[in-house]
């Protein structure tokens, strides 16, 4: 098996480390990619060399699409058999280079640490897949810090997660309050984009008289119970005839932005309503 090294090191670490056996790698993948989509933390797969890490792409392309942080580890041949034919020897980190927003091999001992660090800030920041692939024998050698080049300095990265600090052009939030006030029947369609804002949005619904639909990866946006959520049919009519008429603050990086009038018809039909 060309990651015993790994699993050497994850049954001796299993205080720290769960590991989660199945009984195919596909399913490995979708497992990692679901847990990324439930939590919002990585999740991570493990597969052998040749036909075990081929068949991690089939989950990881979920992960891909769905932009969920998966960050998958594969094995390699030993490192001086590689492209020469031997058994299982395919070039996996070339396989990946489509699916993976990182993608690399792990060329020594103190090459793990900087490549490790790096998979997992990538995929976490560019929402995808980050590959690594390690040869069998590489695996199981020993960490010697001489063996380090001059340039390669050991912690030297930061574990702080980067934010960011993109806002959208006044003038594009100005137009969406147009719509919104436009609009006779509002709804909101609320995805991943939302997550972590669950306050403003039902203050949103609530100024608007709309109900809020959310797709699969949107689920955590607002509660399934919320008064806001589709599945509460009656809210539909609850939340038009409680519309104020008017939608003033929207939250956008934590500044208030005055927007204008919304519909009239929350009035109408709660006054028709009555």
């Amino acid at each position: 098996m060309e990651s015993n090294g790994i699993m050497e090191s994850l049954r001796t670490h299993q205080e720290k480390i769960r590991f989660v056996q199945v009984r195919h790698e596909e399913a490995a993948a979708f497992m990692a990619c679901g847990y990324a989509k439930f939590t919002g933390k990585m999740g991570v797969c493990l597969a052998t060399s040749g036909p075990g890490g081929i068949h991690l792409l089939n989950g990881l392309y979920d992960a891909k699409l769905d932009g969920q942080p998966v960050l998958a580890i594969t094995g390699l041949q030993f490192h001086d058999l590689i492209g020469t034919y031997t058994q299982q020897d395919v070039a996996l980190d070339k396989l990946f280079m489509d699916v993976a927003v990182f993608n690399e091999r792990i060329m020594g001992p103190t090459h793990v640490e900087n490549i490790t660090d790096l998979a997992c800030r990538m995929a976490y920041a560019y929402r995808g897949v980050s590959h690594i692939t390690f040869p069998v024998d590489l695996q199981e050698k020993e960490l010697k810090e001489r063996q380090r080049s001059p340039r390669n300095i050991p912690h030297h990265t930061s574990d702080a997660d980067a934010r960011s600090a993109r806002l959208p052009d006044r003038m594009d939030i100005e137009k969406a309050a147009e719509i919104l006030n436009a609009g006779e029947k509002v709804a909101i369609l609320a995805g991943r984009g939302a997550l972590g804002s669950t306050d403003e949005l039902e203050q949103v619904a609530e100024l608007l008289g709309a109900p809020i639909v959310k797709p699969l990866l949107g689920k955590a946006a607002v509660p399934d119970d919320s008064p806001y959520n589709r599945r509460h049919w009656a809210f539909g009519y609850q939340a038009l005839a409680r519309g104020n008429g008017r939608l003033r603050h929207i939250v956008d990086g934590g500044n208030f932005i005055s927007l204008h009038r919304i519909h009239a018809q929350a009035e109408a039909s709660s006054g028709s309503a009555n």
